[in-house]
């Protein structure tokens, strides 16, 4: 039996992606590349953008021909998008032909959901609300054997106005930390050298526990774990990013020097109809205590143009705010209305010709200041994980620094999940170019 896997979204839904592949592995399934070839196709959904949720309706009216040629193709919908209950009506509506939905907390469910459809060829719709209670020790099957995410929390508490993730992510859940260092632990006996810590916010893990535990001193216990070499996490709300855990990150050897601080706009105005709970000070006081702290970490972010209510004024005050952080890199997006949040029953939603022209830019601006920050790497040799062949220069190698620079250079692909220094030889906006250094 053969499955065809398709992820859209955020690290999140990758990493239950991994858990969906390692469940199907278990019930004798083999991963195939082209959908043609599978007993079952799956999608794995974002409804963060509109776009996203097009994209995937696009993708299952594509394959009721191949269902027609093949009636016992199972073809499943999971994920962020089909916690929407209006949703998930319109694909039983448009795509009668999709046999299996499930949501984002009961992935664990899905052997039986297959087997149901196997033995009584009816499709399945099986949507949890919350997640009633975290699931441990479920099998997952990584793409890269040496670097590997883990997640510490699920859902949100934060509710910003535009976000519709706390509402199809539930509310906020920690795992204990044991179940974390646990797994942690294992992965390093396997081989892994880095982790990524995911939360839609880290900085508030631990706050439900009992005891409670802060993330600070969860990264302290991974830290101590014997074999690991990289410590990541993503995402950070800036308003929870503590004096402590700024220090005690100085502290530890193996925590990443990148900082990921989405600051979506740089107006107090539009930060406060966003519910972003910091202002623009505060925000850049957070960015001087952490420059100051490591002088060269990288800062990157994530910025929305086009807010319902943004003025030019509002626009030009995140234009200054890009001016003087200056980070490494930003993930810029334009505004996209999610029913069901509070922004988008907001008066002044702005025309998309100006939301376009903001995002040009915004872009053009930070384009320009990563290359100049970029630039100043030149002829410095750089450690970096090699992630293998890369896909823009198939002769090349590609990997990440510790700062999350992505660098090609040439090399054997022996090297592929190593740590390598790399003299950097010719910096551009996006990717570092550089040769391998010969260590003696």
């Amino acid at each position: 039996m053969k499955y065809h896997l398709v992820t859209f979204g955020c690290q999140a839904n990758e990493r239950d992606s991994e858990t969906i592949a390692g469940l199907l592995r278990e019930i004798g399934y083999e991963r195939v590349e082209e959908p043609t070839q599978a007993d079952l196709i799956l999608f794995n959904t974002c409804c963060v953008r509109e776009k996203a949720e097009n994209k995937v309706l696009s993708r299952i009216g594509e394959l009721k021909d191949l269902k027609s040629q093949n009636p016992h193709l199972i073809i499943g919908i999971c994920g962020c998008m089909v916690q929407q209950e209006k949703i998930v009506e319109k694909i039983r509506r448009r795509a009668p032909h999709v046999d299996l939905i499930f949501g984002t907390h009961n992935i664990h469910e899905l052997p039986e959901l297959v087997q149901s459809i196997k033995n009584l060829r009816v499709p399945q719709v099986h949507i949890l609300p919350d997640r009633e209670e975290i699931v441990e020790g479920l099998p997952s099957h990584r793409e890269f054997p040496f670097k590997a995410l883990v997640n510490i929390t699920y859902g949100c508490n934060n509710f910003c106005t535009y976000c519709i993730v706390p509402y199809v992510r539930g509310r906020e859940k920690s795992r204990l930390p044991e179940h974390i260092l646990k797994e942690i632990s294992a992965m390093s006996e396997d081989g892994v050298l880095e982790v990524m810590l995911l939360g839609q916010n880290v900085n508030s893990y631990g706050k439900d526990l009992t005891p409670p535990t802060t993330f600070a001193e969860l990264l302290q216990q991974v830290n101590a774990i014997p074999g690991l070499a990289r410590i990541r996490y993503m995402t950070s709300h800036p308003r929870d990013f503590s004096d402590e855990l700024i220090s005690t990150i100085a502290g530890l050897n193996k925590v990443s020097r990148h900082f990921h601080l989405p600051v979506q706009a740089g107006s107090n105005d539009i930060l406060r109809k966003m519910n972003r709970g910091y202002t623009r000070e505060e925000y850049l006081t957070l960015v001087r205590k952490i420059k100051n702290t490591f002088p060269e970490a990288s800062i990157t972010t994530d910025i929305i143009v086009g807010f319902p209510g943004e003025s030019e004024e509002d626009f030009e005050d995140t234009l200054k705010l890009v001016e003087e952080v200056r980070f490494d890199s930003a993930f810029t997006f334009i505004y996209s209305p999610r029913t069901g949040t509070p922004a988008a029953k907001m008066p002044e939603q702005i025309a998309e010709s100006v939301k376009k022209s903001r995002l040009q830019r915004l872009m053009k601006l930070q384009n320009r200041i990563s290359l100049e920050i970029n630039q100043q790497l030149k002829g410095k040799v750089m450690e970096v994980l090699v992630e293998g062949e890369s896909k823009t220069s198939p002769e090349m190698l590609t990997g990440r620094t510790d700062t999350n620079k992505t660098v090609i250079f040439p090399g054997p692909l022996s090297l592929t999940g190593k740590l390598v220094p790399v003299k950097i030889t010719v910096p551009q906006t996006w990717i570092l170019k550089g040769e391998l250094v010969e260590v003696i």
